[in-house]
């Protein structure tokens, strides 16, 4: 079976899972963080080598105050010595792409320090985009090659990608969503121009590793001409 090098995860459907269980949206919240390693172990031992999951985009800052502390919270958890030690373990990077500068000063100060600890493991890379959107993304790409002073008949598709948040990362292969939306919402808009996808209308909380080998078995039934 042909395994995707390179899987984005639009993470989706937290709040409506709560809701659909009765619960408050934070719970959904909490119970979809918990997900996110038990499938990232299972991505990795798949074979799978870079895993980009869509936790928190440019958009979602325009959710109420208490929600953006929560989950701010939340991430900040999740970069907890412990998980950095297991991250050690499996030879896994983690890279956190977005506007870290919108982000509050103690997570930034923890995802420097989650990346330095990691940023010599080699078997895998696990990309969270936080405050993150495709079009940002693009947007500063430009401003970067602007500031580097290119001539812009030198521009290109090249100099673009070697300025994005993604530099030197294959594109994505394969693309999932859950939570029954069929749009990419701003994720990995560049990226993702030869990309498969696959949408399901499972809630991310339970969303599990079957699920995961079924997106890889439709995956295998599709056919990448690339133009060809």
């Amino acid at each position: 079976m042909k395994i995707p090098n390179h899987l984005g995860i639009i993470i989706d459907g937290n709040r409506r899972w709560a809701k659909k269980k009765g619960l408050p949206s934070f719970y959904g919240h909490k119970k979809g963080l918990d997900n996110v390693k038990k499938i990232l172990d299972h991505c990795l031992d798949r074979g799978v080598k870079i895993l980009t999951l869509y936790a928190f985009s440019s958009e979602n800052w325009n959710r109420t105050k208490k929600e953006i502390e929560y989950l701010m919270k939340l991430f900040g958890e999740t970069l907890n010595n412990k998980n950095i030690k297991d991250l050690n373990e499996r030879n896994v990077r983690l890279r956190v792409i977005g506007q870290k500068e919108k982000l509050p000063q103690i997570l930034q100060d923890l995802i420097m320090k989650a990346e330095k600890e990691t940023k010599n493991n080699k078997k895998g890379i696990i990309n969270l985009a936080i405050s993150y959107g495709g079009r940002p993304e693009i947007v500063q790409a430009v401003r970067s090659i602007i500031e580097k002073k290119i001539p812009a008949n030198k521009v290109t598709e090249d100099t673009i990608n070697n300025n994005l948040w993604t530099s030197g990362m294959p594109y994505p292969d394969l693309i999932i969503r859950t939570g029954g939306e069929h749009r990419l919402s701003n994720f990995l808009t560049w990226q993702s121009a030869y990309s498969e996808f696959y949408f399901l209308k499972k809630f991310w909380p339970e969303f599990t590793e079957k699920d995961i080998d079924k997106a890889f078995q439709e995956y295998n039934t599709r056919h990448r001409r690339f133009g060809k």
